[in-house]
């Protein structure tokens, strides 16, 4: 007896319209978590975005799970752009100043206090996106370092605290007059990072498995 072949069902892609209303979801999110914190209510991301409630919940069913797409949507894009960076192969510190000024307009310092103890730190999606991002980082701090510009005594871990440290707004619309003065003080805190060094940093050089371990 002949054995039929079995026939493998086409997967249904997602239409183009419930893709834009992702995006637009994620995107108002972010703006909202930046300007108000994590607890914003999803009936005002939804207003944002321009959905209903319904589609909201249809493709986040919970704030971890929005909060966690907004944080790797975050980290992928930073990924991309240091990919591009390293590619082209321009001034080694340039491109590292380049990419914190970058990180301060993606808002990076926003998504820190998103990730509190109840958070899935652990999410595969999170680490994921978490690692290929520091393992960039790395590869354009040591491009800097082995050109001679970047000081010998910072790691990944240091350059991520400041970033956060410098870029993280206070929740509250009052505050947001604060981000005109963002780039002037990572301006400094760059130039510190020079080669030669003009003081020596009291502690130790934070790597990333200090953060994570913190």
């Amino acid at each position: 007896m002949e054995t039929a072949t079995p026939v493998k069902r086409r997967v249904p892609r997602p239409r183009a319209d419930a893709l834009r209303n992702r995006e637009r979801i994620v995107a108002a999110a972010r703006e909202m978590f930046v300007e108000f914190g994590p607890d914003v209510p999803f009936d005002e991301i939804a207003r944002r975005a321009g959905v209903g409630n319904a589609t909201v919940y249809r493709n986040f069913p919970d704030r971890d799970a929005l909060a966690r797409e907004v944080v790797c949507s975050v980290m992928d894009r930073t990924s991309e752009w240091i990919e591009s960076a390293l590619g082209e192969g321009a001034d080694a510190f340039q491109a590292l100043s380049d990419f914190v000024h970058f990180a301060a307009d993606e808002r990076i310092g926003a998504l820190c206090p998103m990730l509190s103890e109840a958070f899935d730190q652990h999410h595969p999606d999170l680490f994921a996106a978490s690692e290929r991002t520091m393992e960039l980082v790395g590869a354009l701090m040591r491009r800097a370092r082995e050109a001679g510009q970047l000081r010998p005594d910072v790691e990944s871990g240091d350059l991520m605290v400041a970033v956060s440290q410098l870029t993280r707004p206070l929740p509250g619309t009052a505050c947001q007059g604060i981000d005109r003065f963002v780039h002037r003080h990572l301006q400094l805190f760059l130039d510190g990072l020079r080669a030669p060094a003009r003081s020596v940093l009291p502690g130790v050089a934070a790597t990333v498995e200090d953060l994570r371990t913190a």
